[in-house]
């Protein structure tokens, strides 16, 4: 039985929200928090989002569950967030799981043990169940520190949240005083970071997890990340409401950890880690914006 709280996103995907549910009645956890939005207008999805519903109401083991449904659609950005405050208003500390982020077995005792292991450790924001690293990277340790928060399943305290702000109301004082060039010292990385946050500032961009990046950068925040990738995205698709195009970060394979773990002996970020997601998960988006203008100049 998972010791922690664990918090469930739904929304309209029937088939995902049922995989990921099977794992989480696999983990029993004592306090379950779900957490739905509500049916948009014009796409005809309020069969669908009753139906996960319904999914979700087959609770058959001892377990306090509270429940946050929306009747209305908040999208991304407000569901999620508000959804996150309504939680952690009430418990200390969560394992955090959306519709379409399937966790092996590992990652509930992962997220359990961890929890408790760095609860009064003010430099550690975040555990994440995912990570992106190549077979070939190998980690003397269980797990590893990143700048970068991996929100496909991951754990988080209050402690932390608490610095979390979806209007992101400090972004114009990191800009004007150059903060960037102090938390992104390569320029190609600076300039994506530079873009994407001056979307969110201007509400361009409709979600809520790079705020969360935003949030614990500025706080110089470390995310714990396992040595071996513990859950699989099998959301991509065009039901998905931003990874709608099949990716090389879809469905990728997990590993049982071995418990128990191995605790790095420092705490330091391993930037060469995080140097191999900004090109692969992060400024792959850029260059590929880039390419495409270019085809179509030349087309």
């Amino acid at each position: 039985m998972s010791r922690h709280p664990i918090a469930f996103f739904v929304f309209n995907r029937p088939q995902e929200t049922q995989a990921v549910f099977e794992r989480i009645k696999s983990a029993q956890p004592s306090h379950l928090f779900l957490i739905a939005d509500g049916a948009r207008k014009d796409f005809q999805d309020e069969e669908r989002c009753l139906e996960v519903r319904k999914i979700i109401s087959d609770v058959d083991w001892d377990c306090q569950v509270s429940r946050s449904y929306s009747d209305v659609n908040l999208g991304c950005k407000v569901r999620v967030s508000s959804g996150l405050d309504w939680v952690f208003s009430q418990v200390e500390d969560a394992i955090i799981l959306e519709d379409d982020c399937l966790p092996n077995n590992s990652f509930f005792d992962f997220c359990d043990h961890l929890l408790d292991y760095y609860k009064n450790d003010n430099r550690v924001f975040s555990i994440s169940g995912a990570t992106f690293q190549p077979e070939s990277k190998l980690f003397s340790k269980s797990y590893y520190f990143s700048q970068y928060p991996n929100i496909w399943g991951w754990a988080t305290w209050r402690r932390a949240w608490k610095f979390y702000d979806v209007d992101m109301k400090l972004w114009n004082s990191i800009l004007n005083e150059d903060y960037l060039s102090s938390l992104f010292p390569d320029w190609q990385a600076r300039l994506y970071w530079k873009q994407k946050f001056k979307k969110l500032y201007h509400k361009e961009i409709d979600t809520w997890d790079f705020q969360w990046i935003f949030a614990s950068l500025i706080q110089h925040g470390l995310h714990v990340l396992p040595s071996q990738n513990l859950v699989s995205n099998i959301g991509f698709g065009k039901e998905a409401t931003h990874t709608q195009k099949e990716s090389k970060l879809s469905r990728r394979e997990t590993f049982e950890l071995e418990f128990p773990l191995q605790h790095p002996e420092f705490m330091i970020r391993d930037a060469q880690a995080d140097g191999f997601t900004d090109r692969y998960v992060y400024q792959c988006q850029l260059h590929q914006r880039i390419l495409n203008r270019m085809s179509r100049l030349i087309s």
